[in-house]
């Protein structure tokens, strides 16, 4: 079996991609960068406070992940950052650690670790190709799951967006305490400014999503507040440091590594979903390919870097990929000077920051929930298929009243068994041949398929394991029982059966001797090599027979036809 893993030759891509970059297209990706900025600031303040962190904890983590997928990274436009669906489970993990001792160093301290964690994972999966695992989260519930963040951002953000705070916590209790004190606590001026804000950023988004719409709604609210002398009756951001951290390895204390370690195995299995989706994306949209395991390496690495200066855990980001390819990006050039304006800012300009109103960041937020919304989605599964439209409401309604973590382990049980509840069920059908053409087809779509006279065939769709044995067996033997005919041979069209576990082969074993007091033979047709090695390695195939072993169904009817004297001609032409 091939495996594929990371090259360690190929990990610096992004030094490549620089030295063979044209003159000509640099100009453009740094333009690029500049207009990305306008987007990588404010978020990357409002995703950190989403996250329970300081506001200048973004601008760390934004910059610094810039540079590292630069560097490492496989894809020439995919932008990485603080994210939206991601900073609520950071909230989740870090705040019960450290939240409750009101000390922000140590919640850094907590995220930064997660970070460095979930990187690790990261690498690891990427080096052994395991990056596979985040499949386990399927679309259904990814969607639904989105959902439910985007419910529980907008839960813990509205009371901001009003001017005022909770204590509650979890989406019940805070959904609760918003409807109880918005009539008395709603800060007039905080939301007004707010919701401005809000409607400039969707406004801009949907009518000019070229235009720096949140920068611009961003400016205009601090000099609202400037102007007016607000900073004392509304919440504002305040001082940020100046300065740039030095990188350091962050460290808690030992008994919280365990729950990170957790979180940092939860958190990976969205990020890398996520992740992959939109690289591939990318990846087409261009006609270019990038090897997803590559991909989860340098999302490891970027999140090492961001964890070692004071940053919390990143994944790729929609919009802001979506806005450095509408402006032309052709490299990771564009990451770069986005990064470099972000540092700027951070080592020498944050305290210009300082009049930034807190409801404007919550509208920031609230607009970023707004793109986790996808209902259109879940009422069109509702109509196309009812198994993955229960999975997703299951998934969105999880969220809020579970947790964010534990419906992260909810979402993977919920894809997990909805793989075990279809492959146990999988379609099976009878096969007969149709007059004038050619192929063998279901009876059960096409009544006036016919067959020949003591000779059943059935095709099954899947492969043959424990949770389909039985169900298997019960069909082989409700349709010679019933079939209301004579049987005289069974003929498996076996195509489709790609594996055979032990569970199969013992009821396998057993249907021979079942069949054999029907008087019935069993053959089987079209089985694929690996899996006639198994049978031979569980003894099956000297129980069926080398000569009930055939290579196509043709071949098999053609011997049943001549064996049993059977004049069927209309079925020997194949």
């Amino acid at each position: 079996m091939q495996r594929h893993h990371l090259d360690p030759a190929g990990w610096f891509p992004g030094i490549t991609r620089l030295r063979r970059q044209e003159r000509g297209s640099v100009r453009g990706d740094i333009v690029a960068g500049l207009v990305l900025s306008a987007l990588l600031l404010p978020q990357g303040m409002a995703y950190a406070q989403l996250a329970g962190l300081p506001a200048i904890t973004g601008l760390y983590t934004t910059a610094i992940t810039l540079i590292a997928y630069a560097l490492f990274g496989p894809s020439p436009t995919l932008v990485l950052g603080p994210d939206s669906s991601l900073a609520p489970m950071i909230f989740a993990a870090v705040v019960p650690l450290a939240g409750a001792q009101g000390d922000p160093d140590l919640a850094i301290a907590h995220a930064s670790v997660l970070a460095v964690l979930m990187g690790v994972l990261c690498l690891v999966a990427g080096t052994t190709g395991l990056g596979a695992l985040a499949d386990l989260l399927s679309r259904p519930v990814r969607i639904g799951y989105l959902n439910g963040l985007a419910l529980i951002i907008l839960a813990g953000q509205l009371p901001r967006l009003f001017g005022f705070s909770t204590d509650a916590s979890g989406f019940i209790e805070e959904v609760s305490a918003f409807a109880r004190d918005v009539g008395s606590e709603t800060n007039g001026p905080a939301l007004a400014i707010g919701l401005g804000v809000l409607a400039m950023v969707l406004a801009t988004r949907f009518l000019a999503p070229r235009l720096p719409g949140m920068l611009v709604a961003v400016l205009m609210a601090m000099a609202v507040v400037g102007w007016f002398g607000l900073d004392d009756d509304i919440a504002v951001v305040g001082e940020l440091p100046s300065g740039f951290p030095a990188p350091s390895l962050p460290t808690v204390p030992v008994d919280d590594l365990p729950a990170l370690v957790v979180s940092a195995f939860a958190i990976s299995f969205v990020t890398l979903a996520d992740t992959t989706a939109l690289s591939r994306g990318m990846a087409g949209k261009q006609g270019d390919r990038v090897d997803p395991n590559h991909e989860i390496g340098a999302l490891g690495a970027a999140n090492i870097a961001a964890g070692l200066f004071q940053g919390f855990p990143v994944s790729a980001s929609t919009s802001r990929t979506a806005v450095a390819s509408s402006m032309g990006s052709t490299s990771q050039i564009t990451g770069l000077a986005g990064a470099a304006v972000v540092v700027g800012v951070a080592a020498f300009s944050a305290g210009a920051l300082a009049d930034l109103p807190v409801a404007a960041l919550a509208a920031i937020v609230i607009a970023a929930s707004f793109s986790l919304f996808d209902l259109g989605t879940i009422f069109w599964l509702r109509k196309v298929h009812r198994g993955d439209f229960a999975l997703a409401v299951a998934a969105m309604i999880g969220v809020p009243l579970l947790g964010v973590l534990p419906a992260i382990v909810l979402a993977i049980a919920l894809s997990m068994a909805d793989f075990v509840r279809r492959a146990s069920r999988p379609y099976g059908a009878e096969l007969g041949r149709i007059p004038g053409l050619k192929g063998y087809h279901d009876r059960a779509r096409d009544p006036v398929a016919d067959v020949i006279p003591g000779l059943l065939i059935y095709r099954f769709d899947a492969p043959l394991f424990f949770a389909n044995a039985e169900p298997f067996r019960d069909r082989i033997l409700e349709l010679v029982d019933g079939s209301g005919r004579r049987v005289d041979w069974l003929i498996l069209a076996a195509e489709p059966v790609t594996g055979i576990d032990s569970t199969a082969a013992e009821m396998l074993d057993d249907l021979i001797d079942e069949l054999d007091e029907r008087n019935v033979t069993l053959a089987i047709a079209e089985l694929k090599g690996p899996a006639r090695d198994r049978l031979r390695r569980m003894g099956l195939r000297a129980r069926i027979g080398e000569d009930r072993l055939f290579p196509t169904l043709g071949t098999a009817i053609r011997t049943y036809l001549g064996e049993t004297g059977t004049d069927w001609t209309d079925w020997t032409d194949q």
